[in-house]
């Protein structure tokens, strides 16, 4: 098990990774993940062969990370005790990392 200061690293690197800002929601972090994808997606590319799909590995690698810890963390807790965690997210749908 890893502890809680590695995990937050790696959500940290992922959130970077992403350009997202420290407080996002899952609808954020979608809209970004496609709007990279478009951007670093290798198919995309002209056929050129260039360093972007490393860029698209640690994107996918990010997306999934980021999206595992949400959907693992909304469906652990109860509405009221995410508002008690993350008091100004609003409902819940805004986590800060």
């Amino acid at each position: 098990m890893q502890d809680s200061d590695e995990i937050a690293t790696k959500l940290r690197h992922a959130l970077a990774v992403m350009e997202l800002p420290v407080l996002v929601s899952y609808e954020d972090i979608k809209k970004q993940y496609r709007k990279l994808s478009r951007k670093y997606h290798p198919d995309l590319q002209n056929g050129e062969i260039n360093p972007k799909e490393d860029k698209m590995r640690a994107l996918n690698e990010a997306y999934a990370l980021l999206k595992h810890y949400i959907f693992h963390y909304r469906f652990s807790f109860s509405d009221e005790e995410i508002k008690k965690q993350f008091p100004e997210s609003g409902y819940g749908t805004k986590f800060r990392f």
